[in-house]
């Protein structure tokens, strides 16, 4: 048996004792972990697990916990360097923040949560991958016929009218190489001008082909949404909560805030469209827990409960890299050439953003992690989590 060093044993008994609390009589349960999948029902009767119990090492699961406890971002609790980092806000943004927190789910059970995971903080660029996985339900629900096809096909507000916008697809907007070339809500897509776009000024360049060239870039994401919001007739979040949020069990805290003039005429109504971050202020706020849950159902390939909820078609294009740029699905990070996280698995995959907000996903161990608001790529905690794994 290994030692354990006295300076764990706090942390060991905590979450020994948390788990006994959240999940009476777990102690003398037998039942295999994954004999049966299970999801958690909506609010905090989430069960929790020893980790023990799903065939995790205890005292390496705590020293990864306690390595993720002391890597807090830089990032400034009151966001007092926005505008310096990104440029001029076009949308709210809160007072302050969390610190560093997180929580690891193994076959859908908790068994490490540390920090305040169940506040609704800005989650930037994450709100990518939601969506991503709404033009996932936009496609199951017929709206589009196949991603491939231009958006200029079903969107006749102007902006894909030009001859070089006129060449973009669904596909090439989810993959950031849709090279769309315009003007929407006051930033440009050269995403030149320090006032604009703060340290993330760029020098001009020439435009590529569409499809031909990977730009990260959220002019064009927010473009994208906006031709979402106009296909649905209806704002995003909405479809977001009907869809996806509500049906996953997730709380009620998330907003999901367009900037103050990202609101456009859809027959005769006033709708919000919503960005794909919060460079620029609004964005997705949502908690920690929520945040699992949307991990979650991407472990289970769509599907939650007895419900497919976007399709596994859906979640295996959206987890294979294109051609051009990083490794790099629909506005998914990828781990297929071992580069973004070498000691993690080429299957993992995540949702990432900015001050290090992040969600991954291992289906190789049936993992779930989400950490907020660290100074790391991720690398070194993955590792220890996965040195942890016994089964």
């Amino acid at each position: 048996m290994k030692k354990i060093p006295c300076r764990l044993l706090p942390f060991l008994l905590w979450l020994g004792l948390f788990a006994c609390q959240n999940n009476p009589g777990t102690s003398t349960q037998t039942t295999q972990a994954n004999s049966k999948v299970y999801y958690p029902e909506k609010g905090d009767k989430w069960e929790v697990r020893k980790p023990e119990q799903v065939g995790l090492d205890p005292e390496l699961l705590a020293q990864a916990v306690l390595y993720a406890q002391t890597q807090e971002t830089k990032m400034p609790k009151d966001f007092s360097t926005q505008e310096e980092t990104f440029g001029k806000l076009l949308g709210p943004i809160p007072k302050d923040r969390a610190g560093t927190n997180g929580i690891i789910l193994r076959h859908g059970y908790i068994v490490a949560e540390w920090g305040d995971t169940k506040r609704a903080d800005p989650t930037y660029s994450i709100a990518k991958s939601f969506l991503s996985t709404l033009l996932g339900v936009t496609l199951d629900k017929g709206l589009i016929k196949d991603v491939h096809d231009p958006v200029a096909h079903y969107i006749k507000d102007g902006g894909y009218d030009s001859e070089h916008n006129r060449k973009v697809t669904w596909h090439h907007h989810a993959q950031q190489t849709s090279e769309w070339e315009g003007e929407l809500f006051g930033k440009s897509h050269t995403f030149v001008g320090k006032e604009e776009f703060g340290n993330g000024e760029r020098k001009p360049r020439e435009l590529k082909e569409p499809g031909t060239f990977y730009e990260y870039n959220d002019v064009r994401i927010n473009r994208f949404s906006l031709s979402l919001l106009r296909l649905w007739e209806k704002p995003l979040p909405q479809v977001l909560k009907e869809q996806i949020m509500d049906p996953i069990g997730a709380s009620d805290t998330w907003q999901y805030l367009p900037y103050k003039n990202s609101y456009v005429d859809v027959n005769g109504k006033q709708l919000p469209s919503v960005s794909g971050g919060t460079r620029w202020g609004g964005g997705l706020w949502i908690n920690t827990r929520d945040e699992a849950r949307f991990g979650y159902l991407y472990l289970r390939q769509g599907k939650w409960k007895n419900k497919q909820l976007v399709s596994k078609e859906w979640v295996k294009k959206a987890t294979t890299p294109g051609p051009h740029g990083p490794d790099y699905g629909y506005l998914w990070w990828l781990n297929t050439q071992k580069k973004q996280w070498p000691d993690a698995p080429a299957t993992s995959f995540a949702a990432l953003g900015a001050g290090s907000n992040t969600i991954w996903v291992d289906p190789e161990h049936d993992l779930v992690v989400v950490w907020r608001w660290h100074g790391t790529n991720g690398n070194e905690f993955f590792k220890r989590i996965l040195a942890a794994v016994k089964k």
